[in-house]
């Protein structure tokens, strides 16, 4: 049975709900919906992004819409025109059976006569942005005057980018007997200060704990120089080959110009700011949903109408300046029940701030050093070879095998494999072992985590061991819970298992030397719902212990411990869809999937891609120039408008 069926929703409604696929409410759904159906009553509505806010309250306006009225019954404002359209154009789909009801979108960008017309032929429901809202308020081309509903959705956002005036006037214009919703990821005074001078006796709801982040999304950060921000941004990428990520920067200046290095560098990237037009804002989110584009480079203000699915990270290159907007960044993954990962890429000065956000979202940073080059060819080679394990062969290809066997007929399997792959990686390690450590993790320079992953241990009795293991978020783990199955299975205690790293086929983790015989005996005997799991000590050590000076006791280029090679042919699992070439035709850093083998000024699908770099040898291990330099922009006093 559909559990929406018991939420008190009409039959057409729910005929709407099975065509999208929805089986089971979110918390904010299950919450929100029957009270607002049972009930004219105001509502605040505390939950993160990404928790199914839109249909929480889109299903129960939908309902209570008189369809035979075609004055304007409810309006919704959201902060940016990207998500005034999505919600427009998820209550159309919601009300798909609901005859003659209309919603229309009110935004700038658009031509205010055309909307005006729009909404003049009968608009029971307007989705707005404040400011264009306000116009046609000033214009004369809008009457709410006698709407029932006034629903502010990401109230929290708007208010922080600068829309205060702009709301409060236009809620000035509305009835006082409508009821008003307001949905919001976290309570800050203004948003608190709207709901006392415009709302009566609030019913509240909160999903989790107040201003708390996702449970589905885990937190890290990255020490480095202010200088190396942007190879530890390359680097990071290059450590997790099937990433699809947003990445935030404070202004649309360094917005553009990270964006515009990270296509310079072979990397499929597009930038995402206000600055752009609306077609071109369009356009670029056209590709990133088709995944033509995988590192999406945003400000705050643009990056609220994203809602793609499956997003793998969010990538914090610089902070906000608002601590809480945190939390509205890392919403954009994580959504729907997946796992995703929220990184934060900060210099010394900045180490402050990840105490101030952990206590906001009440949840704990893990600390992690930036790949080394040898950490990440192993990555990328065990990522490239489950891509030729898993490809979908085309058996045209059979018509040209005799001419091929008879070119590889002298080379045995361990040959041929080795070639194959060298193809790829011997490139991969040409630029990596030209390349510096860029950590800046001293022990005088870290926080005191010797509670948790990734805190320095001092170790007494040699390196530890790293091990590759055949499972990873694929299979709902995330470091979390990874540590604790792998915890639980080989009966360690709680600081026996560390340095865990979850890719999505695979992950690595630690543990001291003198449990390596009980790791490799009692995992490579265990089954995780039918399949075998393999379990492998790992060539580097994963950033190895740290010294008294903060040296790092292994997994430099090269290094690694002496024994405990892999077996030959045994690779990770590797999701399909991404690139998997490496670059040739110069030296520069490695896009997603390894580096790219021609030159292209287009990204190719599912991989990464864009125009070359007319930079000569090395260049790219270069430090940004100064008037590249995304670390140093001055803090805006407050965002502009979008």
């Amino acid at each position: 049975m559909n559990k929406f069926e018991q939420l008190g929703l009409s039959e057409s409604l729910l005929k709407a709900i099975l065509d999208l696929g929805f089986e089971n409410p979110t918390d904010v759904q299950e919450k929100a919906i029957p009270l607002l159906l049972e009930k004219d009553t105001d509502m605040v509505a505390l939950a993160q992004t990404g928790t199914g806010k839109t249909a929480a309250f889109g299903f129960p306006v939908i309902q209570k819409i008189d369809a035979d009225n075609r004055n304007t019954q409810a309006l919704i404002l959201s902060p940016t025109r990207e998500l005034c359209l999505q919600i427009t154009n998820e209550l159309k789909n919601y009300s798909k059976y609901e005859k003659g009801i209309n919603v229309v979108a009110v935004y700038g960008g658009a031509s205010i006569t055309e909307q005006a017309r729009d909404i003049k032929r009968g608009a029971q429901i307007i989705v707005a942005t404040p400011g264009r809202m306000q116009d046609m308020i000033n214009r004369g081309l809008v009457n709410i005057s006698q709407i029932n509903f006034c629903i502010l959705d990401e109230a929290d956002e708007m208010l922080n980018m600068g829309f205060y005036e702009d709301i409060v006037n236009i809620l000035s214009t509305t009835p006082d007997e409508k009821n008003t919703w307001l949905f919001s990821a976290t309570m800050p005074a203004e948003v608190a200060r709207i709901g006392k001078q415009f709302m009566k006796d609030p019913i509240e709801i909160t999903v989790g704990a107040k201003n708390s982040g996702s449970a589905t999304v885990s937190h890290e950060f990255y020490l480095v120089n202010a200088r190396d921000r942007y190879e530890a941004l390359k680097r990071l990428a290059d450590a997790n080959p099937d990433i699809f990520s947003v990445v935030f920067c404070r202004t649309k200046r360094d917005t553009q110009a990270v964006a515009e290095k990270l296509v310079e560098d072979g990397y499929s990237a597009a930038a995402l700011h206000g600055d752009l037009s609306q077609a071109q804002r369009d356009g670029v989110m056209k590709s990133f949903r088709g995944r033509q584009i995988q590192m999406l480079v945003a400000t705050d203000v643009a990056a609220r109408g994203i809602d793609v699915d499956n997003i793998t990270h969010v990538v914090n290159y610089q902070l906000p300046d608002e601590i809480e907007t945190y939390n509205h960044r890392s919403g954009r993954t994580g959504r729907a029940g997946k796992l995703g990962t929220s990184i934060v890429i900060v210099t010394k000065s900045e180490l402050r701030k990840i105490s101030s956000i952990e206590r906001i979202i009440k949840q704990k940073f893990e600390e992690k050093t930036i790949p080394s080059g040898i950490e990440i060819c192993e990555i990328q080679l065990l990522h490239l070879a489950n891509k030729i394990k898993d490809v979908e062969v085309d058996h045209e290809i059979d018509n040209y095998l005799p001419a091929i066997n008879n070119v590889l007929e002298d080379l045995t399997k361990e040959e041929l494999i080795k070639k194959m792959v060298s193809v790829e990686f011997n490139r991969f390690i040409n630029y990596y072992k030209k390349t510096r450590d860029i950590s800046n993790q001293s022990n005088s320079e870290r926080r005191d985590r010797d509670d948790r992953d990734g805190a320095p241990r001092e170790n007494n009795n040699g390196g530890a061991t790293r091990y590759f293991v055949n499972i990873g978020s694929r299979d709902n783990f995330d470091w979390m819970s990874l540590k604790d199955y792998l915890k639980e299975t080989l009966d360690l205690g709680r600081d026996d298992v560390f340095k865990v790293d979850v890719k999505e086929g695979f992950s690595f983790f630690n543990t001291d030397p003198e449990h390596t015989d009980k790791v490799m005996e009692v995992l490579n005997n265990v089954q995780l719902e039918g399949r075998r799991i393999n379990v492998e000590i790992s060539k580097n050590d994963g950033g190895g212990r740290r010294d008294h000076n903060g040296r790092s006791s292994g997994g430099g280029f090269g290094g690694g411990r002496s024994g405990g090679g892999r077996r030959e042919g045994s690779f990770a699992p590797r999701r399909e869809g991404s690139s998997g070439g490496f670059r040739s035709d110069r030296n520069s850093a490695p896009r997603e999937g390894g580096f790219r083998s021609e030159r292209s000024s287009a990204p190719r699908e599912g991989g990464f891609g864009g125009r070359s770099s007319s930079r000569g040898e090395g260049s790219s291990d270069r430090a940004p120039r100064r008037s590249e330099s995304f670390g140093d922009a001055p803090r805006p006093r407050r965002p502009r408008r979008d």
